[in-house]
C-alpha cells in the first residue's frame, strides 16, 4: 500500500492533524474518553457456567493495572496503589454483577495480590471468585520449596483459604537457568512444574479444595500448548487463559508474536470442552483507538457503542468463553464494559465480517505487537521500552509516516504535520536518555517478553526510523 492509498484508508489529513493535536502522548497520560454515557445496569450481567456449575460474570476484573495515587496504572515501583479507589471500583463492580477478579504475584510490581485481598476481604467470600497464578518464572523460584512458598504467599496476601482459579503462569515462554543459559519453552515448563513435582502438588491441592479450578495461561510456543492439552485426560484442566481478540483470531503472529492464532487455540479448547479465559481483548489498548475508517464503520452500525465495546463483544462471542479479563484503571472503563456485557449482544455474520476486514487492514501497519505489560522493565540501560513502542504504534495508527512516494500537495502538508508530531511527541513521551538510540542489544528484555518480541531488533528499527525522520529522508 503506497502512502496516498494509506492516507485515503486512514482518513488522510484529519488523522495527521489529530496526531498533531494530541502530540502522540504516552498512553498512560491519555484520559478515558469516548464512552457511552447513561445508566449502568445492575442486574443484567451475562454469566456463563464453568465445569462445576459456578456462574461466572462474562466480564472479569483484571488486576495487572490497578489505579495509583499518581493516576497511573501501578506498574512502576515508586507508584503507590490507590487502595481507596481500588476499593471503590471493586465495590462498584460487584454491585453491578462482576464476580471474578484476576491477579498474579508479579502484577503491579508484586503489590496486586495484597491490594486485591484488602479490597475483596470487605465482601462475603461467596460474592466473588479469585483467580491467581503460580508465577515461578525465574530460576530462583523453580525449586519445590520456593514454588510452594509462592503459592502459600498468594493465599496469605489474598486473605483466603482457597483460590477459585489457579493457573500455571506464562506457559510457552523460554527461561534462563542459574548460569544464564536460555532454555527452550518446553524445557522451561519441565523445570518449573515437572522436575520439581509442582504439578503433582497442585493436583493434590485441588483435591483438598485449596484450589477449586486448575488451569494455565498460554503465551508463545504452541508446542507447549499442544503438549499441555495432551495431558488433559490425566490432568483435567478446568480452564485455560489465552490471548484472544479479533486481530489474534487470524493474525496472531503479525500483531502479537504468538505461534498460533486464537482461532486455533480456542478450537482446541472447545474440542475438549475446556472453559476459556480471555486476556488482552483490546490488545494492550490498541483496539480501543483505531484508524478513522474502522471507527466510521462501527459508528454507522452502532453510534452509541464505544470502539472498545466491539472488541469486547468479539472476545466473548464464542460459547466456550467463560470470562473476558479487562484491566480497568478508570471508572469509565468499568462502566463501559459492564454495559457491553449487561447483557452481551452476540455479533452477527455481517458484524464479524466487518471486524475481519478491519483486522486485515490493521495488520498492514508496521506496528510493534507490544501490549504494554512492562515485563521487560526495568531495562539495565534505562530505556523506556513500552513507552517507545506505545508512541510509535499510536502515531502510526493515526497517520502514515513511512512511504512518501506519489503524494499530493495536500498529503504532503499532512505528512509534514504528522512528521513533526511524531518527533515532538517522542521527546515529550520518552526522555531523550530513555529513547531507542541507547539500546546496546544486550537481550535481557527478550526472554522476559510474553509476546516473544525481538525487542532489540524493533528498537533498532524504530531508532533508524526516527533518525531518517530527523534527516528528512522519509
Amino acid at each position: 500500500m503506497d502512502r496516498r492509498e494509506f492516507l485515503k484508508v486512514l482518513g488522510g489529513g484529519a488523522l495527521a492533524t489529530a496526531a498533531v493535536s494530541v502530540g502522540c502522548d504516552h498512553p498512560n497520560e491519555v484520559v478515558a474518553e469516548g464512552f457511552e454515557l447513561g445508566e449502568v445496569p445492575t442486574d443484567q450481567m451475562t454469566y456463563r457456567e464453568n465445569l462445576h456449575g459456578d456462574k461466572v460474570s462474562l466480564l472479569g476484573f483484571g488486576c495487572m493495572r490497578l489505579p495509583t495515587i499518581a493516576g497511573e496504572s501501578g506498574r512502576e515501583e515508586d507508584q503507590e496503589l490507590d487502595q481507596d479507589r481500588i476499593n471503590e471500583m471493586f465495590d462498584y463492580a460487584i454491585a453491578h454483577g462482576v464476580n471474578l477478579f484476576d491477579t498474579a504475584p508479579p502484577y503491579c510490581k508484586g503489590r496486586s495480590e495484597h491490594s486485591v485481598g484488602v479490597a475483596l476481604s470487605r465482601h462475603r467470600r461467596d460474592e466473588y471468585f479469585i483467580s491467581t497464578k503460580l508465577s515461578n518464572m525465574r530460576c530462583n523460584t523453580w525449586s519445590r520449596e520456593a514454588s510452594i512458598a509462592m503459592f502459600e504467599n498468594s493465599l496469605k496476601e489474598l486473605q483466603v483459604e482457597y483460590v477459585d482459579y489457579l493457573m500455571l503462569h506464562c506457559m510457552g515462554l523460554s527461561g534462563r537457568d542459574e548460569a544464564g543459559n536460555e532454555l527452550d519453552p518446553m524445557e522451561t515448563f519441565k523445570r518449573r512444574f515437572l522436575d520439581n513435582g509442582m504439578l503433582d502438588y497442585l493436583l493434590e491441592q485441588r483435591k483438598k479444595g485449596r484450589i477449586r479450578n486448575l488451569g494455565f495461561s498460554y503465551h508463545g510456543d504452541v508446542k507447549v500448548f499442544d503438549y499441555l492439552l495432551s495431558l488433559h485426560k490425566k490432568i483435567h484442566w478446568d480452564h485455560v487463559l489465552i490471548q484472544h481478540n479479533y486481530l489474534n483470531w487470524q493474525h496472531a503472529h503479525e500483531v502479537s508474536g504468538e505461534d498460533a492464532n486464537s482461532e486455533y487455540l480456542y478450537g482446541e479448547l472447545e474440542k475438549r470442552n475446556i472453559p476459556v479465559f480471555v486476556m488482552e481483548p483490546l490488545l494492550g489498548g490498541q483496539l480501543a483507538s483505531l484508524y478513522d475508517d474502522a471507527v466510521d464503520q462501527m459508528k454507522r452500525r452502532e453510534p452509541s457503542r464505544s470502539v472498545a465495546s466491539w472488541a469486547f463483544r468479539f472476545a466473548a462471542n464464542q460459547p466456550r468463553i467463560l470470562t473476558v479479563l479487562s484491566g480497568m484503571t478508570y471508572m469509565e472503563h468499568l462502566q463501559d464494559n459492564i454495559r457491553t456485557y449487561s447483557p452481551m449482544t452476540p455479533l452477527n455474520e455481517d458484524e464479524l465480517k466487518m471486524l475481519a476486514g478491519i483486522a486485515n487492514t490493521y495488520v498492514t501497519f508496521p506496528t510493534v505487537p507490544c501490549t504494554g505489560c512492562k515485563y521487560c522493565m526495568p531495562c539495565p540501560y534505562g530505556l523506556d521500552i513500552p513507552g517507545i513502542f506505545a508512541h510509535y504504534n499510536k502515531c502510526l495508527n493515526e497517520g502514515d509516516l513511512i512511504v512518501v512516494n506519489d503524494s499530493t500537495d495536500e498529503d504532503s502538508k499532512a505528512y509534514r504535520k504528522a512528521r513533526r508530531a511524531f518527533l515532538v511527541g517522542y521527546d515529550r513521551s520518552v526522555p531523550k536518555l530513555r529513547q531507542a538510540d541507547h539500546c546496546i542489544s544486550c537481550g535481557k528484555c527478550v526472554t522476559e517478553c510474553p509476546q516473544g518480541i525481538e525487542i532489540p531488533v524493533q528498537l533498532a528499527r524504530i531508532n533508524e526510523y526516527v533518525e531518517n525522520l530527523k534527516m528528512g529522508e522519509l
